[in-house]
């Protein structure tokens, strides 16, 4: 309690908290992505972008996904600042690195579509809610969802949901009809769960 106000004091985490929470987080976002994959769904966000950037060059997804985050380091370094940085940094070479390892780790036989996109968006949305409560992120427009929800009080679900939309209008030539109805129910599915469970001021600790 705050001898000054009598209401609690926000815990602060330790690094070792962070630490497990980079791991945890960016582990649940690489399985929902794996079974998005095995199901043939897309995403939206850098991860979204990253999937389309492979569909068109063929090159790996890890190193796009990495590649694409550069350039917003430099908003959340000024905006966000250092901390948070580095942290989302690593969590972006983490899921770089799982997003390559994974499919060695893990062989998935048969994965019904629906399940791939409800199960794989609340794994995603649980993965970001771990790491945007331990002050992190997967980077790109998740720290430009984060800053929009901090300086204006817009929920994070809802911002997101909307960019993820127009991201996986965009995958058409890629993907049919319906594994692209799926996707927007993944998409729904994970920001269902970071609008119930990140709302602005809900959760204390940093």
């Amino acid at each position: 309690m705050s001898p000054a106000t009598g209401t609690p004091e926000p815990l602060r985490h330790s690094a070792f908290d962070d630490a497990q929470a980079l791991l945890t987080g960016t582990l649940f976002v690489g399985l929902g992505l794996a079974l998005f994959r095995e199901a043939g769904l897309m995403t939206g966000g850098t991860v979204g972008l990253a999937f389309l950037a492979h569909y068109a060059t063929g090159l790996p997804f890890g190193a796009l996904f990495f590649a694409i985050n550069l350039p917003f380091y430099a908003l959340a370094w000024q905006r966000m600042g250092p901390r948070f940085t580095l942290k989302t940094l690593a969590a972006v070479t983490l899921l770089a690195g799982l997003s390559e390892a994974l499919p060695g780790w893990l062989a998935l036989e048969r994965v019904a579509p629906w399940f791939a996109a409800i199960g794989g968006g609340l794994l995603v949305g649980a993965g970001f809610i771990i790491l945007f409560r331990h002050r992190a992120s997967l980077g790109g427009l998740n720290v430009l969802v984060l800053w929009l929800q901090e300086r204006f009080g817009w929920r994070a679900g809802h911002v997101q949901l909307g960019i993820d939309a127009l991201i996986l209008l965009a995958s058409w030539p890629w993907i049919d009809a319906t594994r692209l109805a799926l996707s927007l129910l993944a998409a729904a599915a994970m920001n269902f769960a970071l609008a119930v469970n990140h709302r602005p001021g809900r959760y204390m600790a940093f």
